[in-house]
């Protein structure tokens, strides 16, 4: 293990992601948001096939046990790929990033309900915690559909990007699902071709030609996506998911600069005191996580014949 290695990487795939999520923001006001996770997903697929040849899982990483596991996962990876980036035309970028944050709060939920897993009080409290959270940010926006065409846009945002969260949610289920069968370079990989594949079912409801600038913008945003994937899948390899997990939060600093520095995006008090009781009950559970594997380990440890 390289903890440090681990951060790093993850530090970079937290910058990579928050920088695709921006450029898709700046093409959303023309290019419809299937269409950006056309881009978004074809062009990840030659950094990601570039990445398994240099590792030597070209051939024996892309066997699949699950395809149906595969297209399950594909489905609601790609829902909530789209609904995001629709509430990115929608929303500011922090606020965005905010709601995000409810994906792993709820797949706490969904593990137990879905795979059985058991949910204790401390991780209920903090889950409930992080929904507080959740809807300090998403509270506003709701009583605004009543209100101004503006207002019930940003409204409309905020609950594409909301139930984008539940579908990410649900795709970390499949996932977790998967890999007991599955390698990760086969995860990575066959997610890219079906949600490339699946948003073209959206091209009825009004693609366009991108100008210059804006195809740019996708291209860049789709090979963004595949160095992404591959930082965050590396970081793993290096540290315990306890270790570079949280590092998932720094997310809003950058969201916050980018906002602010190209958007003009200045978020308020509401978005920021939310995104705070979400990132604390984030880090709350996966320091509980963390405890537990500690105790597990000596648990097996003491278990274990002497001599």
């Amino acid at each position: 293990m390289h903890p440090l290695k681990g951060i790093a990487l993850k530090l970079c795939s937290v910058v990579t992601f928050i920088t695709m999520a921006s450029l898709i923001k700046a093409s959303a006001e023309h290019v419809p948001a299937g269409q950006a996770v056309f881009f978004r997903s074809l062009f990840a697929l030659p950094v990601i096939i570039a990445w398994l040849a240099l590792r030597g899982d070209l051939s024996t990483g892309l066997r699949v046990a699950s395809p149906m596991g595969h297209f399950w996962r594909g489905f609601v990876g790609t829902a909530a790929m789209g609904l995001g980036f629709a509430g990115l035309g929608l929303l500011p970028l922090p606020e965005v990033t905010a709601l995000g944050y409810a994906a792993p709060l709820l797949t706490v939920i969904f593990a137990a309900m879905f795979l059985g897993e058991k949910v204790r009080l401390f991780r209920l409290a903090a889950v409930g915690l992080g929904l507080v959270g959740v809807l300090v940010v998403l509270g506003p926006r709701l009583s605004a559909f009543s209100g101004e065409t503006v207002e019930r846009a940003a409204a409309l945002g905020a609950m594409l990007v909301l139930t984008g969260a539940i579908c990410a949610a649900l795709a970390q289920i499949y996932i977790r699902k998967l890999v007991q069968t599955e390698q990760t370079s086969a995860i990575v990989f066959y997610f890219s071709v079906t949600s490339a594949l699946l948003s073209l079912l959206t091209l009825p409801f009004g693609w366009v030609v991108p100008t210059g600038p804006e195809a740019l913008l996708l291209v860049m945003a789709g090979l963004l996506g595949g160095l992404g994937q591959i930082f965050l899948t590396s970081a793993y390899r290096f540290a315990p998911a306890s270790v570079v997990a949280p590092f998932d939060y720094a997310s809003m600093l950058f969201a916050i600069v980018i906002g602010v520095f190209f958007f003009d995006e200045i978020p308020d008090t509401r978005t920021l005191s939310g995104a705070a009781l979400v990132i604390a009950a984030g880090v709350l559970i996966i320091w509980r996580e963390h405890r537990l594997g500690i105790e597990r380990g000596r648990a097996r440890k003491n278990m274990t014949p002497q001599g």
